[in-house]
């Protein structure tokens, strides 16, 4: 099957949506990416790219990126609706012209925020007459509400009815959380949603071995030698990094407790001033690694961290991070509520608690640290069966090419 797949967001940014296209590639699609000037999540172009013109590369070497500008996220809400926006803009403008010589059988849009993203894949699908399949990882308008982007009731309303469009121009919705399904449909028919989680690439034992002597040995000695719980991903608003931060502060009496922050966002320097206000020494902020050096972070850790905001919209999430601690095999601790939260416990995979319960998560690393090696093993095979039974990316790679191909002719699946 030949792709055209659209994303802000893709490589040397890290995202699933790299796996995803590694492995369709793999399984013997032709694939064709079409994205941005990589900037995120700090904000600045990356090194090696220029923010104007259009370049193109090949990821993996057999995998055509064709990269518009953009304008890159800065900081502040106005910069990120500039951001949102220019890509829309360039893609408008861009990605005809550079798609003229491929013919797709369908077209994916990976849409974590912003959604508008999809419009410019609207316009190809006009133009390639191909099915578009829209990969909703964010609830529009909600998010907007949630994450106090926007406030304004009128602009609210305006943003569900383009919402409502962009829906309306795509064949397929597919949804990253069964919960999704239902504010989906308040703006799209049912007909096109198809429940399709988030995945990971299963990562080989020696993979993740050889990735761990890239990791500083003090790195090391750290998660072997301590009680290391860690969060992984952006550090931002949505994920309730005031949790941790209280959390943290309620295990200070426990010596060989560590909390490792691994990633950087939006808040970090707050976690980081409020780690020195508070004089909490157990806190430790790594910095930001490689996709490929995830797996041998996650294991040796010994619990892996999940947290979101006391909102609706992040009820009906399951944060990605979820499958890739569970395809690691080690318990999870997750404050979050909602579909995150039932899809742990019926793996058996971790504990968890409500959103934004700092004295709840510490209550239940507490429990975890009180366990046996063996006790804590326990849950995280339990995490990695359910892994590899639900969210495997080979297996869900060729459940999407299925998925599409029936679409295209007009079957469900």
């Amino acid at each position: 099957m030949r792709i055209l797949l659209v994303s802000q967001y893709f490589w040397p940014e890290s995202f699933i949506i790299n796996d995803l296209a590694r492995e369709l590639v793999a399984q013997g699609n032709e694939v064709t990416v079409l994205t941005g000037k990589p900037n995120y999540p700090d904000g600045k172009v990356f090194p090696g790219y220029q923010q104007a013109g259009v370049s193109e590369e090949l990821f993996e070497g057999q995998i055509r990126v064709l990269r518009v500008p953009l304008r890159p996220r800065g900081r502040g809400a106005l910069n990120l609706m500039r951001n949102y926006l220019s890509f829309v803009v360039s893609g408008l403008r861009y990605f005809p012209r550079l798609t003229r010589p491929v013919r797709a059988d369908a077209i994916l849009v990976f849409a974590p925020s912003p959604i508008v993203a999809a419009i410019p894949a609207i316009l190809l699908r006009r133009m390639q007459r191909a099915h578009l399949a829209l990969w909703v990882q964010d609830l529009w308008p909600e998010s907007l509400a949630a994450t106090g982007f926007v406030r304004n009731p009128f602009l609210l309303w305006l943003a569900g009815l383009m919402v409502r469009a962009i829906y309306a121009g795509c064949d397929t919705l597919l949804v990253q959380s069964r919960a999704f399904a239902a504010p989906v449909a308040r703006f799209a028919a049912v007909r096109k949603i198809v429940y399709y989680p988030n995945s990971m690439a299963d990562v080989p034992a020696a993979a993740a071995d050889r990735a761990a002597q890239a990791l500083p040995a003090e790195m090391i000695a750290l998660l072997e030698g301590k009680f290391c719980a860690v969060f992984a991903g952006n550090i931002g608003t949505a994920q309730a990094v005031e949790t941790l931060v209280d959390c943290a502060e309620r295990l200070h009496d426990l010596p060989d407790f560590r909390l490792l922050l691994v990633g950087s966002g939006s808040r970090l320097e707050w976690v980081r001033e409020e780690c020195a206000r508070r004089a909490l020494d157990n806190v430790v902020l790594t910095g930001r690694f490689p996709m490929s050096a995830m797996p041998a972070i996650f294991a040796r850790a010994q619990a892996l961290l999940v947290t979101l905001k006391n909102e609706t919209i992040f009820a009906y999430t399951v944060p990605s991070k979820v499958q890739a601690y569970m395809a690691a095999g080690r318990p999870l601790v997750a404050a979050l509520d909602g579909e995150g939260a039932r899809i742990i416990e019926e793996a058996g995979a971790g504990l968890t608690c409500a959103a934004e319960d700092g004295a709840g998560l510490a209550q239940r690393l507490r429990a975890l640290h009180a366990m046996t090696p063996e006790q804590r093993a326990c849950m995280g095979h339990a995490g990695r069966r359910y892994f590899l039974e639900h969210f495997e990316m080979g297996k869900l790679a060729r459940r999407l090419t299925d998925l599409l191909q029936a679409r295209i002719h007009g079957k469900d699946l």
